[in-house]
């Protein structure tokens, strides 16, 4: 028998477990989020590390490139990961994406620059940048996926908002690292290597956000789906497959988020 609605399990009262659930998706949020940050503040720097072999101006255009990369792939790590998040669950699905979005943004801190390497070093580069932003498209979504199917039934929208209001935390938290290493250090030293540390930084987040995400239960929601038998055996069909889905994630897209998102990242 499917499951309907009405037999998903409904709160009128947000339990203490479930007030933790939102509070961890929403640090794990904020952490994921300055990592993606710390590219972006950092662009001048690392387009003199890894660019330096074109001019400047050149090399700046490939450094935002390289950013940009990173947004390319978020929909396809939303897809790909959102598809085992509906398949295995949410709470493994979260942890590999944590850990693929710590780790690769762990390693661009300990990079060679193209003085060293040359040409392979912007390509280990670039390819970092989609790794995080596969990790991140899966992430967030997955973030607020399970944050709703934890939620009481009629605080939904106020509850998953913290996962959008808290991502604004993480870039905070990298201002906040790059401007106390900066000042710590000096401006030559952190130009040389000390722009490395906010980078090689992400590592203690990730240590605090597994442990975290590692206290949580899988969703009720899904979790019953399982035990009947009733989770989706082809998420992918069933989202885009139907064009009375797939237009509303087009409108989403081009046209609920497209515009927030150049506004905010300018």
């Amino acid at each position: 028998m499917a499951t309907t609605y009405d037999d998903i399990p409904k709160h009128h009262e947000a339990t203490q477990s479930e007030k933790l659930v939102i509070t961890a998706s929403s640090l794990g949020t904020v952490f994921e989020w300055y990592d993606f940050y710390l590219y972006g503040l950092l662009a001048s720097i690392i387009s003199a590390q890894f660019f330096s072999g074109v001019n400047e101006t050149t090399g700046f255009i490939f450094a935002l490139a390289a950013f940009a990369a990173g947004f390319a792939v978020r929909p396809f790590g939303a897809i790909f990961f959102g598809r085992i998040g509906d398949l295995v669950g949410r709470k493994n699905t979260f942890l590999v994406t944590m850990g693929l979005m710590g780790l690769s943004t762990f390693v661009v801190g300990l990079l060679p620059s193209y003085a060293s390497i040359g040409v392979a070093a912007p390509i280990m580069l670039v390819l970092m940048r989609l790794i995080q932003g596969l990790a991140l498209g899966g992430e967030y979504g997955g973030a607020a996926t399970y944050v709703a199917e934890h939620a009481p039934n009629d605080k939904r929208g106020l509850y998953t908002s913290f996962i959008q209001t808290t991502a604004t935390l993480g870039l905070f938290a990298a201002l906040l690292v790059v401007i106390g290493t900066r000042t710590l250090i000096g401006e030559e030293a952190f130009k040389d290597w000390g722009w490395r540390v906010p980078f090689l930084v992400s590592m203690i987040l990730l240590a605090v956000s597994m442990w975290i995400r590692m206290q949580l239960a899988e969703s009720p929601v899904f979790q019953k789906m399982k035990d009947e038998g009733t989770t989706s055996k082809a998420p992918l069909t069933e989202a885009f497959g139907q064009w009375k889905n797939a237009k509303w994630v087009l409108i989403a897209l081009l046209g609920a988020v497209a515009g927030q998102a150049v506004v905010w990242y300018t």
